[in-house]
C-alpha cells in the first residue's frame, strides 16, 4: 500500500469519527456530518478519489458492507414485536409504506426526469426512516408518549422492512433487463426470490443451531456470524447473481426469530461494525458525488422534496391513524417526521454502481437524490418539529420521573419508593438477573446498557427527566452521566461517589466526580447503602407539615437516617447530596433510609 493511500485510509477514519462526536455535541443524526464530511473531502477539496483510491475494489468493498449493513438490520426484526405493535404502528408499516412509496415514486417521474424503473426503485429506496435518524430527533424534539411511541417503533421495524421492498425492486429491475421478454424476466426474478429466500433461510437456521448448541465457543460466535453472513452474500451470489443482498437480509430475520439463539453478545458487536462500514461507505460516496450532479436535476428536485413532505408522509399517517385515539395534533406532528436515514443512502449508492454497470440510463441520479431527501428531511425537520409540537401541544409535560442506571438491590429499592410516589421509573441495568428480579417486584425496566447504541433507539425516555447512576461499577456511572447530562442538562443528573475500591480511579475521573452532582452526599457510596439495606433498614417517605418540618424530621431521627430525595408538592424530584440541596417545606415529602432499629414513625409519616 503507498504512502498516500495509507494516508486517505486514515484520513477517512479521522473524519469519521469527528462526523459522529459532532453529532453526540449538537444531539442531531449522524448521517448529515458524514455526508457533510464526504462532500468537503471529496467534490470541495478534491482530496479524496475513491474510485482512484480502491479502483475495482470499490463496487466489492461497498457490496459486502451494504451486506453486513443489512443483516445487521434483519438481526433486529422480530415478528412476535411486530404482532404486539399498536396498530398505526402496524399500519404505518403496511399502509403507510405503500402510499409513500406510490407518492414518492408518482412525484419522481412527473417532475424529474427519472424512467418508470427508476422512479419506483428511489420511491422503494426512500421509505425507510430508521432508528438511527429517529432517536437523536425525539430526545430533542420529546414528544407526549403516544407520538413518541409510534414514531420509535415504526423506525425501528421500518428498517429492515424497508431494505428488502428496496433489494427486491432492484433485483426485478436488474432481471428485466433490455431485450428480455417479460415472460423470461418474471422468471428470473422468480428464481432470484426462491433461491434468495431459501439459501438465506436455510443459512439463518443453520447458525442458528450452531450457536444454540454452542458447537462454536461464546467468544467466537460474533466472529462467527459475521462469517457466515458474508459466506451466504458471496455463495448466493455465485448460485444467483444478485441474490446475495436478499438471502443475508432473510437470514438476519430468520436467526433474529429463532427461539433460544443467543444473540445478546452479537448484536453489539454487529452494531459496532455496522456503525464502523456506515461512517466509512458513507464518506466514501458522498466524495463520489460530482459537483454537477446536483444542478443537473433540475428544479424538479424541489418539488420531490416539498411533495414527499407535504403530500406523502401527511397522507400515510392520515390513512394509517384513521379510526384511532391518536388526536389531530398527534397526527399533525407525525405527518410531520420521518427523516430517512442509513439504509436508505447505504442501498442506493450500491444499487446506482450496479445499475450504472448494467447500463441503465439516469441510475447514476440516484446517489445524489437519495442524499438530498435524506438532508432535506433531517435538517428540515430537527429545526421545526419541536417548535411545531410545542404549537401543536403535544410536546411532554416537564418529565418528573428518574432513570435509573441499575437494577441492583440499592437501585430496586430506590425505584420502589419513587414508584411508591406515582412517579415514573425506569430501571436500566446490563445484569439479566437484576432486571429479572425487578421486573418480579412491578418495576419497569431496559434490559442493556443504558450508553449504549441500543439504548439509544430503544430506551423509552418519555416522562423521564432525572438520571440516578446507582450501579456498583463507578465506570457506568461516569459514561451514563456524560452521556445523559446531554439529554436531560447537568445539573438532572445525579450519581453516587466513587467507593474505597475506586480511590485508585484515573485523576481525571475523580475530577469529574467533584464536579458532577453528587447523590445523597460524598459519603454515601453503594456498598453503604448496600449494607445499610443488608442489616433491615428501610426506605420510608414520611410528609412534612407546617407542625412537623425539616428539622423535626432531623431531630426525630437524627444519625440514623440517610437522607435519599424530597418531592414537593408538584411532583419535583429533589436527591440530597447535590450542589444545590433542596429545603423541604411543608406538604413535601421526604424519603430517607432509616436504621431498623427506628422508632414508630409518627401518624403524619407514610
Amino acid at each position: 500500500m503507498s504512502h498516500q493511500a495509507a494516508n486517505l485510509l486514515v484520513g477517512i477514519g479521522v473524519l469519521s469519527l469527528a462526523a459522529h462526536w459532532l453529532a453526540w455535541r449538537v444531539r442531531l443524526p449522524a448521517i448529515v456530518f458524514l455526508l457533510a464530511a464526504g462532500i468537503v473531502a471529496g467534490p470541495l477539496t478534491d482530496w479524496l478519489h475513491p474510485d482512484a483510491l480502491f479502483g475495482d475494489l470499490l463496487f466489492p468493498i461497498v457490496s459486502l458492507a451494504v451486506a453486513i449493513i443489512l443483516f445487521e438490520g434483519g438481526l433486529t426484526l422480530r415478528l412476535r414485536e411486530v404482532r404486539g405493535l399498536e396498530a398505526p404502528v402496524r399500519r404505518l408499516l403496511t399502509l403507510g409504506v405503500m402510499i409513500t412509496w406510490a407518492s414518492t415514486t408518482a412525484l419522481a417521474w412527473f417532475f424529474i426526469d427519472l424512467s418508470l424503473e427508476l422512479a419506483v426503485l428511489l420511491g422503494a429506496i426512500t421509505v425507510v426512516t430508521g432508528p438511527t435518524v429517529i432517536g437523536p430527533l425525539l430526545r430533542s424534539v420529546r414528544p407526549n408518549q403516544r407520538v413518541a411511541r409510534v414514531l420509535r417503533w415504526e423506525g425501528i421495524v421500518i428498517d429492515p422492512i424497508g431494505a428488502l421492498i428496496a433489494v427486491l425492486v432492484f433485483e426485478f429491475l436488474l432481471s428485466t433487463g433490455e431485450g428480455a421478454s417479460l415472460s423470461a424476466s418474471l422468471l428470473t426474478f422468480t428464481l432470484l426470490l426462491v433461491e434468495g429466500t431459501v439459501i438465506g433461510a436455510a443459512a439463518g437456521w443453520m447458525t442458528g443451531v450452531v450457536l444454540r448448541r454452542y458447537w462454536l465457543p461464546a467468544y467466537l460466535h460474533s466472529l462467527g456470524t459475521l462469517v457466515a453472513a458474508i459466506t451466504v452474500f458471496h455463495l448466493a451470489n455465485q448460485i444467483h447473481a444478485e441474490s446475495g443482498l436478499l438471502a443475508v437480509t432473510v437470514m438476519g430475520i430468520w436467526l433474529a426469530n429463532m427461539k433460544r439463539v443467543p444473540l445478546d453478545d452479537i448484536l453489539p458487536f454487529k452494531e459496532n461494525l455496522s456503525l464502523m462500514l456506515i461512517s466509512g461507505v458513507f464518506v466514501l460516496l458522498a466524495a463520489r458525488l460530482e459537483p454537477a450532479a446536483i444542478p443537473a436535476l433540475g428544479w424538479g428536485v424541489l418539488a420531490l422534496l416539498l411533495g414527499m413532505q407535504l403530500l406523502g408522509r401527511p397522507l400515510a399517517v392520515l390513512a394509517s391513524t384513521l379510526g384511532t385515539s391518536l388526536s389531530w395534533s398527534e397526527r399533525a406532528l407525525l405527518g410531520w417526521i420521518a427523516p430517512r436515514g442509513i439504509v436508505a443512502a447505504a442501498v442506493s449508492a450500491l444499487f446506482a454502481l450496479r445499475l450504472e454497470e448494467a447500463g441503465y440510463p439516469g441510475a447514476e441520479a440516484l446517489v445524489p437524490l437519495t442524499f438530498l431527501v435524506i438532508l432535506f428531511t433531517v435538517i428540515l425537520q430537527s429545526a421545526t418539529a419541536k417548535p411545531l409540537a410545542n404549537a401543536l401541544g403535544v410536546s411532554e409535560p416537564p418529565p418528573r420521573g428518574v432513570l435509573i442506571v441499575g437494577a441492583n438491590p440499592v437501585a430496586r429499592a430506590i425505584g420502589a419508593a419513587l414508584q411508591r410516589l406515582e412517579l415514573p421509573v425506569l430501571l436500566a441495568d446490563p445484569n439479566w438477573d437484576h432486571v429479572a428480579e425487578a421486573r418480579l417486584q412491578g418495576l419497569p425496566t431496559y434490559y442493556g446498557n443504558p450508553s449504549s447504541e441500543h439504548a439509544e433507539h430503544h430506551l423509552e425516555l418519555t416522562g423521564l427527566g432525572l438520571l440516578f447512576a446507582l450501579s456498583p461499577r463507578t465506570d457506568l456511572n461516569t459514561l451514563t452521566s456524560l452521556e445523559f447530562g446531554k439529554v436531560f442538562g447537568r445539573n438532572k443528573v445525579f450519581r453516587l461517589p466513587p467507593g474505597e475500591r475506586d480511590l485508585r480511579l484515573p485523576a481525571e475521573i475523580r475530577r469529574r466526580h467533584r464536579r458532577d452532582q453528587t447523590l445523597f452526599g460524598e459519603k454515601v457510596t453503594y456498598a453503604k447503602l448496600a449494607s445499610l439495606l443488608g442489616q433491615g433498614a428501610e426506605i420510608r417517605i414520611t410528609g412534612l407539615t407546617a407542625a412537623f418540618a425539616w428539622e423535626d424530621y432531623l431531630e426525630e431521627h437524627g444519625d440514623r437516617v440517610t437522607p435519599l430525595f424530597a418531592v414537593d408538592p408538584q411532583g419535583r424530584v429533589f436527591p440530597f447530596g447535590g450542589i444545590d440541596p433542596p429545603e423541604p417545606g411543608a406538604d413535601w415529602e421526604v424519603a430517607g433510609l432509616i436504621r431498623a432499629s427506628e422508632p414508630r414513625e409518627q401518624a403524619n409519616s407514610g
